[in-house]
């Protein structure tokens, strides 16, 4: 074995160490930047955040950028609004993708406003079991909203679904009163439907109620008016919707 082959070799060996520690270095040279890129990415988010604040005095939930042109989004609860670095202006409205006509707002909106049935506090709620309840959807109500009670036209045609429904008094003072009396009511489901259905008044009675909580609660879901209407596959329908569309959201699968 010759002293030209030894040298060969350790020049090989030379040769691909150095590349090694070339690779290394070029890897460790490559990591840093991302690093310093995501924490500027954050900065900048955190820059249109306070700038949005304080131009528009709004309590701003999150903010992320968007695919066009320097434009953001920004979670308002649970709105979408859009701005620019500055915060120079506010575009309230929906984002259409002019190549692919996609609605981007209502989409990211469907999005934001998901919740994980699993963590609904059904204990709060009225409930309500037709057929073998298998299917199940909450809803969020006040005893006065017209909407809600032609809701509930379509609910009596529905089968097999267990109705949730969280008493939400927002529209007048006599609603925490009968949303009171329904929640201490014997029979709070028969209760409920006779007086959303046929208008019989809720009798008097006393008790200790989860209202406050489902206030609460409707505040940390962004819901802004009833109905507010939650499904199994964490969808999320706000307003009156004929039966229909509530048996293809029921039958929707999805988290749960």
């Amino acid at each position: 074995m010759g002293l030209n082959w030894i040298k060969a070799r350790t020049v090989r060996q030379y040769q691909r160490a150095a590349l090694a520690g070339v690779l290394a270095l070029a890897a460790g040279t490559f990591a840093m930047p991302s690093v310093q890129a995501q924490t500027a990415d954050a900065a900048k988010l955190e820059s249109v955040k306070d700038a949005v604040k304080k131009a528009f005095d709004v309590e701003v939930t999150k903010v992320q950028p968007t695919d066009y042109a320097n434009l953001y989004e920004v979670q308002l609860g649970g709105n979408i609004v859009y701005t620019n670095e500055k915060a120079e202006f506010v575009l309230a409205g929906n984002l259409v993708d002019a190549k692919t006509r996609r609605d981007v707002t209502s989409e990211r909106l469907e999005e934001i406003s998901r919740v994980d049935f699993s963590t609904l506090p059904l204990t709060q709620a009225v409930k309500l079991v037709k057929g073998n309840g298998a299917r199940k959807m909450a809803v969020f109500e006040d005893p006065n909203c017209g909407y809600c009670k032609k809701l509930h036209k379509e609910l009596a045609t529905l089968d097999n679904v267990t109705v949730y429904t969280f008493l939400f008094p927002i529209l007048a003072p006599d609603s925490v009163t009968k949303a009171n009396n329904v929640w201490c009511a014997k029979d709070q489901a028969t209760v409920w439907t006779d007086w959303m259905n046929k208008g019989v008044e809720p009798p008097a009675a006393t008790c200790d109620t989860p209202i406050e909580k489902n206030l609460a609660l409707g505040q940390k879901l962004a819901v802004q008016g009833t109905p507010a209407i939650f499904f199994e596959s964490g969808n999320r329908v706000n307003g009156y919707v004929p039966a229909a569309r509530l048996n293809q959201e029921l039958d929707r699968k999805g988290s749960k």
